[in-house]
């Protein structure tokens, strides 16, 4: 919990919302509303997720791509362009990798598992 902000927490609100569409909204509907609380119920599961990792991901993101030498994606990707980081292709590829891995944990982590 983050001052000056009480309980509950944004993280236990997006949970209570994600549950009331998964139990309530789509238990008592069908069809199209079914369909659209399933889509919402599954954003908020990424929310959930994005706040859960966000912040540890965030850093070791930063980190990586200070190790190459780059403040962000898009001055890797220029650096990827121009050649600049060619002799280093196995730490960008590692970064590329954690990169994509983050993303999916937080967008759909069933296709990390086994991987």
């Amino acid at each position: 919990m983050t001052e000056p902000h009480d309980a509950p927490s944004a993280a236990e609100l997006v949970a209570a919302v994600r549950e009331f569409l998964e139990g309530d909204v789509m238990e008592a509907t069908d069809g199209r509303v079914r369909f659209h609380a399933r889509v919402a119920a599954n954003a908020l599961s990424m929310v959930e997720r994005e706040l859960a990792l966000g912040p540890g991901q965030r850093a070791d993101h930063a980190a990586a791509l200070a190790s190459l030498g780059v403040a962000d994606e898009a001055e890797l990707a220029a650096a990827i362009r121009s050649g600049r980081l060619d002799d280093r292709l196995a730490e960008v590829t590692a970064v590329v990798r954690a990169t994509v891995r983050a993303k999916l944990e937080v967008a759909n982590p069933s296709y990390v598992r086994g991987a």
